[in-house]
C-alpha cells in the first residue's frame, strides 16, 4: 500500500535537521520520501492523509518495561524497592501463566499506542506468550531475558535466542538476566560463556538502589557493573536498566564496552531509589535512553511523562535549569532508544526507514 502523509509539520530527528512543513511517503512499511510538498500530480496513491498541520516523527522507543505488571498497578505503593519487590511483587508474580502475560501484555500494548509507543524493550516472565500478544497488537518488541537463580534454565535462555530471533519481524530476543543480586557468581559465568558463544551484547538492570549498589560491593569489593565486566559479561556492550549510582570508574568501563543506559525516572521516583546522573552520561558520550519500567513500579506507561521526568529530575540534580534539554530527550525517547534494541532502521524519518510513524495532535487543548 501507497501512503501519502501530507500537510505535515515533519521532525525527522536526523541530525542536523528542524522540524519543518512537508510531507512523509510510505511503500508498504517503508519510507520513501520525506520533505518538502510537491506536485504529485501523476503520483499513485492507495491513501492520502491530510495531516492539518499536525507533527510527524518517529515512534517512541520505551526501552525497558514488563508489560505483564498491569496487573498490579497501583498495588503496591508507598515501598522501597526490596519490600516491593520481594514482599509484594515475587509473590504474586508465582500466581501468574502465560495466559495471564499474554492478556496483560496486551492491556499494556494499548497504553504504549496512546503515548506514541512504536516499540517496546520487554523483560518479563513468559517471552513466547508476550511474543504472540505484541505480534497480533503490531507491537515492535525486543524481548530481554530476566533469568535469575530461580528461573528459567540456561538451556531455556539459549533456546529461547534461538527461537524467538527468528519467530516474526516484530521479534526480537536479547540475553540478559534479572540483576546481580537475583543471580550467583557461578551462574553468571555460565551466562557470560552463553554471551560468548553468540558475541551477543548484554542487557541487566544495575545499580537501580543504593542498597543494591553497596550490597556487591560488599560480596565483591566491586560495584555490580565492575563485578558483571569483570566476568566478561560486557565484552560485546550491552545495556543497563537504571543506573542510579553509576561512579566514575563505572562510566569509564561503560565507554570502553560501548554499554549504553536506559533511564526509568518515573519508577525511580515511585520508589525513592535515585535519580540518574544523567548529565554525567550525556557529558561522557553514553547513549541515554527511556523507559518506563512495568506499571507496578510506575502506575503509568506514559511516555511523555518520563520524557517530563527526565529532564525535571536531571535540572533539580543539577541545580541547572539549563541541564537535560529537550532536544536531548526527545533524541532519548527516538533515536538513542533505537540504538538501544540494535534497531538501525527505526532511528529517524528518511527514505528507506521503517514507517513506524507516530502523529502528535496539537489541536488538543494541552
Amino acid at each position: 500500500m501507497k501512503i501519502r502523509l501530507y500537510n505535515a509539520r515533519v521532525l525527522t530527528m536526523a541530525e542536523g535537521e528542524d522540524i519543518h512543513m512537508g510531507e512523509v511517503h510510505i511503500n508498504d512499511n517503508r519510507i520513501t520520501y520525506t520533505g518538502p510538498a510537491f506536485n504529485t500530480e501523476g503520483l499513485v496513491f492507495d491513501r492520502e492523509i491530510d495531516c492539518e498541520g499536525n507533527v510527524l516523527l518517529p515512534g517512541f522507543k520505551n526501552c525497558h518495561t514488563h508489560s505483564g505488571m498491569t496487573a498490579f498497578r497501583s498495588l503496591a505503593d508507598d515501598l522501597n524497592l526490596q519490600d516491593w519487590l520481594f514482599k509484594e511483587i515475587f509473590p504474586r508474580e508465582a500466581k501468574m501463566d502465560g495466559e495471564d502475560c499474554y492478556w496483560f501484555t496486551k492491556l499494556a500494548i494499548l497504553e504504549y499506542l496512546t503515548t506514541g509507543v512504536t516499540a517496546i524493550q520487554d523483560m518479563y516472565l513468559t517471552p513466547e506468550t508476550i511474543s504472540d500478544a505484541c505480534i497480533e497488537m503490531g507491537m515492535r518488541c525486543e524481548i530481554v531475558s530476566g533469568l535469575n537463580k530461580f528461573g528459567p534454565t540456561l538451556e531455556v535462555l539459549e533456546e529461547r535466542y534461538n527461537s524467538l530471533n527468528k519467530k516474526h519481524p516484530l521479534i526480537g530476543f536479547k540475553m540478559g538476566i534479572h540483576a546481580e543480586y537475583t543471580c550467583d557468581k557461578e551462574l553468571l559465568e555460565k551466562v557470560s560463556e552463553i554471551v560468548h558463544k553468540y558475541k551477543s551484547p548484554f542487557y541487566v538492570h544495575v545499580s537501580e538502589t543504593k542498597t543494591e549498589h553497596e550490597e556487591c560491593i560488599e560480596r565483591y569489593n566491586m560495584t555490580p557493573l565492575a563485578f558483571m565486566d569483570s566476568l566478561g559479561l560486557f565484552d560485546f556492550g550491552g545495556v543497563i536498566y537504571h543506573g542510579c549510582y553509576i561512579t566514575e570508574a563505572d562510566m569509564e568501563i561503560m565507554k570502553k564496552r560501548g554499554i549504553m543506559v536506559v533511564s526509568n525516572p518515573g519508577s525511580n521516583g515511585k520508589l525513592a531509589s535515585g535519580i540518574a546522573p544523567i548529565t554525567d552520561y550525556m557529558n561522557k558520550g553514553i547513549t541515554v535512553a527511556l523507559g518506563t519500567d512495568g506499571a507496578s513500579s510506575n502506575n503509568a506507561l506514559d511516555m511523555f511523562r518520563e520524557m517530563y521526568l527526565v529532564t525535571v529530575f536531571g535540572k533539580i540534580r543539577e541545580h541547572d535549569p539549563l541541564a537535560v534539554p529537550a532536544t536531548e530527550v526527545l533524541k532519548m525517547a527516538t533515536v538513542n532508544g533505537s540504538k538501544t534494541m540494535e534497531h538501525t532502521d527505526t532511528d529517524i524519518l528518511a527514505p528507506g526507514k521503517l514507517a513506524d510513524i507516530i502523529m502528535v495532535d496539537l489541536n488538543q487543548p494541552n
